[in-house]
């Protein structure tokens, strides 16, 4: 394989790409690579302003071609909104990131019925219903790809954050099944679960349970938002062609361990 070859396998140029939670931490750093990628992308996440800093940070690079879209993925008609606005602006629709998330914490007696709806809403059914909006823009692409952002939390035992744990393994769930139901329509499908990231989910917690989290991992650290954006771009570009229905553990082996 040549130079050139392998570089095409990564190459985004002409793509469209959605990715919410898409500006800050880990959702930032995916639509960053997918832009150096070449890719067109929608960074949706709840906050306008926010949105915009996002869209005008990736617009900044040389190969920037970004838009910003406030979606809350607890509302159905926020995300048809969302999918409708990057097939305006970009004229198609070829990846879908699923990454916005929150991890309410409730230890399981306490769990209440807002708390519940609120978690599962976010981080279950906002998930699905964008690919589900999205299907009929993916059909009609010769490289569609969706990635579901679970986390390692899926596989392992989750203290006070069941709910979301819980929602991230029906994800996986999800994914296999989207995987068996889009194949023959030429729609890959895949789940990446990361381990502790150092995002704001992390870092808003004391010094010890991020110091704990280190230590779970085989690899005793945690990882930079930037270490999950080469396995995500593998996932969703033709450098992972014959990759559909798995989940890419990037834990550090947490959950090896």
């Amino acid at each position: 394989m040549s130079n050139t070859t392998l570089m095409e396998l990564f190459d985004l140029t002409g793509r469209t790409a959605i990715v919410t939670g898409g500006t800050r931490g880990i959702g930032l750093a995916i639509a960053k690579g997918l832009v150096a990628a070449g890719a067109n992308v929608a960074v949706a996440s709840r906050k306008a302003d926010a949105c915009e800093r996002a869209a005008a940070l990736l617009n900044s690079s040389s190969t920037g071609n970004a838009i910003g879209v406030p979606t809350h993925m607890g509302d159905l008609g926020a995300i048809d909104a969302l999918v409708n606005s990057a097939v305006s602006e970009f004229g198609g629709l070829d990846i879908v990131i699923n990454n916005a998330a929150n991890a309410l914490a409730q230890p399981i007696g306490q769990i209440t019925p807002a708390a519940w709806a609120k978690s599962f809403a976010v981080n279950q059914q906002g998930p699905v219903f964008l690919v589900q909006s999205a299907l009929p823009h993916l059909q009609r692409s010769e490289h569609a790809a969706v990635l579901n952002i679970v986390s390692a939390g899926a596989f392992i035992f989750s203290p006070t954050t069941s709910m979301y744990a819980a929602a991230k393994a029906s994800m996986v769930s999800f994914t296999r099944s989207m995987a068996a139901e889009f194949a023959a329509e030429g729609i890959r499908v895949n789940a990446l679960a990361p381990g502790a990231v150092d995002t704001d989910m992390v870092r808003g917690n004391p010094p010890e349970f991020a110091a704990a989290l280190a230590r779970h991992a085989l690899l005793n650290r945690i990882a930079t938002a930037d270490e999950i954006v080469a396995p995500a771009l593998l996932l969703v570009s033709d450098a992972g062609s014959f990759i559909t229905g798995q989940t890419l553990l990037v834990d550090g082996g947490m959950v090896a361990r």
